[in-house]
């Protein structure tokens, strides 16, 4: 498994991959292509393998940024990709220097395991401070 930078030949893909999951992930606005993050089977070495997952960290400023769209294949699922995906938007996120990153998520006990934690008791929405 390879995880990447995804880029504009992806975006189908990704949108098809993202359908597969109606009632979790917003459908109508989704990030830009080069906002997401994917993880494809096959080595480095082999680009261009299927696109087997895929998360998005949308930025909004220096501020806060946003994990959004994380989908994995239900048969890749339980393999610790979701977790790399999340790792690689965390790590560009500090690159690029913002220092609080949010997930608004139905599965919070996941993004916890992560470091995430909750604010304002929200039951949904979690937040990272990575700065």
């Amino acid at each position: 498994m390879n995880i990447r930078r995804a880029v504009a030949e992806d975006f189908p893909a990704v949108r098809e991959l993202i359908r597969q999951f109606p009632e979790q992930l917003m459908q109508e606005h989704l990030p830009d292509a080069e906002e997401f993050f994917v993880a494809e089977e096959g080595s480095p070495a082999e680009m261009g393998g299927r696109i087997i997952a895929c998360c998005a960290l949308e930025v909004y400023s220096k501020r806060l940024a946003e994990i959004r769209s994380l989908a994995v294949l239900p048969e890749h699922q339980g393999k610790g990709i979701a977790s790399e995906l999340i790792n690689a938007c965390l790590k560009a996120a500090k690159e690029q220097g913002v220092y609080e990153v949010i997930s608004i998520t139905g599965s919070p006990a996941f993004f916890e395991k992560l470091g995430f934690g909750t604010f304002n008791k929200e039951k949904y929405a979690l937040i990272k401070i990575i700065g």
